[in-house]
This record gives C-alpha cells, sequence and structure tokens, in this order.
C-alpha cells in the first residue's frame, strides 16, 4: 500500500503532466521547507521529460525576511516548460503572477569541477547570458504564499519559462541594471533592478550551483541557471502581450492568454 508522500506525490506529477489542478497538498508537506524540498525531489524524480536546468527561488532578501529563511531554494526545470520569446501562456486562478529574470547558460564542464563554486571563479563555467520571463503559479486550488514550503513543493511554483535572444557571457556590472516589465494594452508597467536578487544574479547563480553540487546532480549537459526576479511578483492583470527589458541584456516578450 503506497504512503501518503507517494499518493500525493502521484497526483502532483500527474496535475503537471497533464496541466490540471488539483486540491491543496496537506500542510506536512508545504509548512517547512525542509520538507518541501524532499517532496519537490520526489517529484521531480517521477517526471520523465528531459531537465533543461534550475531555478532559484525566494531570492529577495523583504521576502526571506518575511518568511523566517536565511537564503532562497532552487527547483528543476523540465523542457516541457521552457520556451522561446513570443510564444503563449496560458493562465488560471491559480497563477500567481510573471516575472522578468537574468538567465545563464552553464558549460558542462561545471560536473567535473572541485570545490565551491565562488564568484571568482564562477564565469569560466559560463556561456552565455539572456534575458527571461516567468509566469508563476500552482497546480493546485490555491492563492497566496503562506512560506516558501508552498513554493518549492509544487515544482518551484514554476508554470512557464520564456527566453530572450542570448548573448556571449562577458563581465558587466549586473548588480545595478534597470529592468522593466509591461503590458502596453492595459497600461501596466513595473520597473525594477537587478540588484533585488540576492545581491546580485551572479550571486544568485553561484548559490544554485552550490546546492546542485551538493546534492550531486549531474545532467552531462550544458544547462540554464533562472536566477530569480528583478521585478518581484508582478500580478497578470490582463491578457495580451507583456515585454520585459533588462538594459545591456536585452528585451523578451510573453503572449498572455
Amino acid at each position: 500500500m503506497k504512503t501518503l508522500i507517494e499518493k500525493t506525490s502521484d497526483k502532483l506529477v500527474n496535475a503537471f503532466i497533464k496541466n490540471k489542478i488539483i486540491s491543496p497538498l496537506p500542510l506536512k508537506f508545504t509548512k517547512k521547507l525542509k520538507d518541501a524540498e524532499k517532496f519537490r525531489k520526489l517529484c521531480e524524480s517521477k517526471v520523465k521529460d528531459p531537465i533543461i536546468g534550475f531555478k532559484a527561488a525566494g531570492t529577495g532578501f523583504p521576502l526571506m525576511k518575511k518568511f523566517g529563511e536565511k537564503e532562497p531554494f532552487y527547483a528543476s526545470i523540465f523542457k516541457r516548460n521552457f520556451d522561446k520569446s513570443g510564444k503563449k501562456i496560458k493562465i488560471n486562478n491559480s497563477t500567481l503572477g510573471i516575472e522578468l529574470e537574468v538567465c545563464y547558460l552553464v558549460k558542462k564542464e561545471f560536473f567535473k569541477s572541485k570545490g565551491n563554486i565562488t564568484i571568482k571563479n564562477i564565469s569560466k563555467y559560463i556561456s552565455h547570458m539572456a534575458p527571461c520571463i516567468e509566469v508563476i503559479g500552482y497546480r493546485q486550488r490555491k492563492k497566496g504564499v503562506t512560506g516558501f514550503g508552498d513554493l518549492c513543493s509544487d515544482f518551484g511554483a514554476n508554470v512557464k519559462f520564456l527566453i530572450g535572444k542570448k548573448i556571449k557571457y562577458k563581465r558587466i556590472n549586473i548588480g545595478n541594471l534597470k529592468t522593466n516589465i509591461q503590458n502596453k494594452k492595459i497600461k501596466q508597467s513595473v520597473d525594477g533592478n537587478t540588484n533585488t536578487v540576492y545581491v546580485n544574479p551572479l550571486n544568485s547563480l553561484r548559490f544554485v550551483l552550490n546546492k546542485i553540487k551538493k546534492d550531486k546532480i549531474n545532467l552531462d549537459k550544458n544547462f540554464y541557471v533562472f536566477t530569480g526576479s528583478t521585478v518581484g511578483v508582478v500580478p497578470i492583470l490582463g491578457k495580451g502581450i507583456y515585454v520585459g527589458k533588462i538594459h545591456r541584456l536585452g528585451s523578451v516578450k510573453a503572449l498572455i492568454n
């Protein structure tokens, strides 16, 4: 007979694969981040779709302080949830919002590295960088966030990533770039800055790389790391095209349907 964690993970994985909405997960899997991470890893292990990268989440210091956490968390991103700029994204009542992020393409040589990744040695593992949009939400009939466990337990609350044009990695002042996301049709515009992302996106990347190293993950291929929102969680106030711009990196679009 299956345990509660096995039954519940099967339900969530089925919802993830078939784009369904289920009843809220039991609190025992979502209240504490440690338990949510264990549940996330179990769910991820049951998805047969290829992993193309990882996301950092909860990267804003005010959010960490609010929920009593000392650091962000990470989650795997699957191929089915990744697409090019301009593609359509369906939303529902469980969608939480839209985010604008910096992402990095990391060389597979990273998996052969020894020791911790630091800001000093991180550059040699980065191939490209790009702006990206993430839509976040649940696969549950659930609204709002009471802690990082809520987000982490449900595949890191990832619905879809859309990536803009990649450029070759170079050292720039990534910790102080102006950002903006807007939907002109409904006159919604939100400004941000890369300095809101766990000091800066490069530091967020360092955090994720050291976490996947600690968890002994080896994809043996190049992979993406999505570093966290530069604009917070922006509510989706209407349908249409959302355009995100990151100074010196470029732009990315999402058609919200």
